[in-house]
């Protein structure tokens, strides 16, 4: 009997000590360096998921804003890509057109961002010179309440070619040409409109 009352009470009177010499339960203390002092910024949506959902980075009107923004829409800004249609790099350009500024090899213009970049120059300067009475007669008016403006025009020529944006504007909007994804001239005339690319000069059959 008297063992019995020893089992019960022992673990009882070691836990009225301890309670007398202020036991308290471990504390683990956090580095000030780990403190969460202020909420963590999201970087991407939760509720997005491609990638075509953002908006490009805004880096001003001149001509860098109007080739990155055009660059974006093609192929969000991708150096290596190549699409559907056979389309390839950053600007999407078709080996036709390639050919005209003097690069016949595909696989190395896919290859070579700065090749890349000398042909997008190249051609926005071949298609002003093809559009240059187009842009000096149309520019400032306005067709299916849109402006008309010169970065808009060498942004649609970039989509449809100069000859369908010559088509476009002569018949004041009527003739309005889409790629195979269904975007149209007045889509680039109105979304790439208002860009300062005078800088750009208007040069005929120019090539790399």
């Amino acid at each position: 009997m008297r063992r019995w009352i020893l089992i019960v009470c022992c673990p009882l009177i070691v836990m009225f000590i301890l309670s007398g010499f202020g036991f308290k339960p471990f504390k683990v203390e956090v580095p000030e360096l780990l403190k969460v002092k202020e909420p963590t910024v999201v970087l991407f949506p939760q509720d997005k998921t491609y990638l075509s959902d953002f908006n490009p980075p805004f880096i001003g009107t001149q001509f860098i804003g109007f080739k990155e923004a055009l660059a974006f829409k093609e192929s969000q800004g991708n150096y290596f890509v190549i699409n559907t249609y056979g389309y390839l790099g950053k600007y999407q350009f078709g080996l036709g057109t390639l050919e005209l500024v003097g690069v016949y090899n595909g696989d190395h213009f896919l290859n070579d961002p700065v090749l890349q970049e000398k042909v997008f120059y190249v051609n926005i300067s071949r298609n002003k010179w093809i559009l240059r009475k187009d842009i000096e007669r149309y520019v400032g008016t306005y067709m299916g309440g849109v402006e008309i403006t010169e970065s808009g025009i060498l942004a649609a020529a970039h989509l449809a070619g100069p000859g369908n944006v010559k088509l476009y504007l002569r018949s004041q909007g009527r003739m309005d040409i889409n790629d195979g994804y269904g975007t149209s001239i007045s889509n680039y005339m109105k979304k790439f409109s208002g860009y300062d690319i005078s800088m750009i000069l208007p040069k005929r059959n120019p090539r790399i």
